[in-house]
């Protein structure tokens, strides 16, 4: 089975080709550009030099988020195109389990963080193995929530994501910068297990590859904090 994966949750942006279990290529740009011009190119530059065509493709994978607002809706809308375009089965990935399989195979406990501004993160709790173990759903918490949610858990933790140097500090251990940042090899790691161990494919549909946020878009955010003001003061 032939993947292509991406992610584009955050500053960085990573497409990759994962291949019988092996990845066959991947591609990641961590400098910050607008993934809307960018993530495109990739996608055809790495199928160019691995001599794929996207024909070829026979699973679609992304991270679905959560994480920057307009990196997720880039992303899922990417996948969404080319899996309605080519009639194959596309998988949705949760960013935070991608960032913990970067860690795999480094023991204990593994937490990744997102930077989600206003002193949050967006974060979840996994343990190291084969395949990893989720531990908790998927949550937007302040960093003194996220050091009291992993006193519950034994077990020495390792961080990782782009809100890394944010919590680190709970740690002992440093993660490598290479391993705190998106990878879309390992977002298609993820898919191909679910994929396989799914008793219905039929569930996995371009139309099924839905964002997730976890709190409503900062916009949306300023605007009801305008409404409550002005409510004040007209009291």
């Amino acid at each position: 089975m032939l993947i292509l994966a991406l992610d584009s949750t955050a500053t960085t942006a990573s497409v990759a080709l994962r291949k019988n279990s092996k990845t066959l290529a991947e591609y990641t740009v961590n400098a910050g550009n607008t993934h809307s011009v960018t993530l495109l190119p990739m996608i055809e530059h790495m199928l160019k030099m691995a001599e794929v065509s996207l024909s070829d493709i026979d699973l679609f994978a992304v991270s679905a988020g959560p994480g920057s607002f307009t990196g997720v809706r880039i992303g899922t809308a990417t996948v969404k195109g080319l899996a309605f375009n080519t009639g194959k089965p596309c998988v949705t990935v949760s960013t935070l389990e991608a960032l913990a399989y970067n860690l795999r195979g480094t023991g204990g406990i593994i937490c990744p963080a997102m930077n989600a501004r206003r002193g949050q993160v967006y974060t979840a709790i996994f343990e190291d193995g084969e395949p990893i173990r989720r531990l908790s759903e998927d949550v937007a918490v302040p960093v003194s929530e996220l050091e009291a949610m992993l006193s519950d858990f034994e077990g020495e933790v390792r961080f990782t994501g782009d809100g890394y140097d944010l919590v680190s500090h709970i740690g002992k251990y440093e993660t490598p910068e290479r391993l705190r940042i998106q990878s879309a090899a390992s977002v298609a790691a993820i898919a191909e297990r679910v994929y396989n161990d799914a008793p219905d494919k039929s569930v996995f549909t371009d139309s099924a590859a839905n964002p997730t946020y976890l709190r409503k878009p900062q916009a949306e955010r300023e605007r009801e904090e305008r409404l409550m003001a002005e409510r004040k003061q007209e009291v």
